[in-house]
């Protein structure tokens, strides 16, 4: 299928690996000329070789923390009128909420709340006077099925969740969407970490317990981030313009919910 969206411009943030990594493949493939975004260069710069050995299009790296003033400064700097925003960035970590400081909530809602808030608010009006806008937030399957040793990133998450819901009502007239696309358990850097430090607090071999993780999903198996990927790709095409304030769950059937 012809996606329908070469020429368009995207800026994908955590693009240097993971799920932002394999969103920007996507994107690319499709002719989407991609500017990514992460802290450390030398990881972009591997990814932006390997967008380039599969495509034609522009690459453009920026080395920078997006989840700061200045980093979000950089990046709009590098691609100022983006047609598809990926919003993407790493999840707190996990614990007993007596544990967290008043900091440590304010440094979760800022990175998986508000950064992604502020890049809508920098682009959205360009993408209504362009008649076309995809903006996709990836969040986390928490915001449908809460995990009980990630309360920082279930409230941070499901407070974008809500601001998204009533927004993308609002600008899905202009063709412009915008929806969450949430993952459940998939092959990742910060998965296998989450698995070994469980592993380790069980005093588990740590392949004993991911054994465990792809057993427990009904698919028997985690995700595969190329397949994220292809998804993030169809949120973001001239195809999917009647669907907004979504959010699009993509965990093995995990979730047992109906709704």
């Amino acid at each position: 299928m012809d996606l329908g969206i070469a020429g368009r411009k995207a800026l994908v943030c955590a693009a240097s690996k993971g799920l932002g990594k394999a969103c920007a493949l996507h994107l690319a493939r499709e002719g989407v000329a991609v500017t990514l975004v992460a802290r450390t260069k030398e990881t972009l710069d591997a990814t932006a070789a390997e967008i380039r050995s599969q495509s034609q299009v522009p690459v453009t790296v920026v080395a920078t923390d997006i989840t700061t003033p200045e980093g979000r400064k950089a990046a709009l700097a590098a691609c100022p009128a983006p047609d598809i925003l990926i919003n993407n960035a790493g999840g707190p970590p996990p614990g007993d909420f007596r544990d967290w400081s008043e900091e440590d909530w304010q440094k979760a809602v800022n990175n998986n709340m508000i950064t992604a808030i502020m890049l809508i608010k920098a682009t959205v009006d360009g993408m209504i006077q362009r008649k076309f806008g995809r903006i996709v937030n990836i969040t986390s399957a928490a915001v449908k099925s809460p995990i009980e040793t990630l309360g920082l990133s279930n409230g941070a998450r499901a407070g974008l969740t809500g601001f998204v819901a009533g927004l993308s009502r609002q600008t899905v007239r202009h063709n412009v969407t915008i929806n969450g696309l949430l993952p459940g358990p998939f092959e990742t850097d910060r998965l296998f970490t989450n698995i070994k430090l469980a592993a380790e607090k069980a005093k588990q071999p740590y392949e004993e317990a991911l054994a465990a993780a792809r057993k427990r999903n009904p698919a028997g198996r985690l995700g595969d981030p190329d397949e994220f990927g292809a998804m993030c790709a169809f949120i973001c095409s001239a195809h999917a313009g009647f669907m907004t304030g979504q959010n699009f769950l993509m965990d093995g059937g995990g979730y047992p919910g109906t709704l």
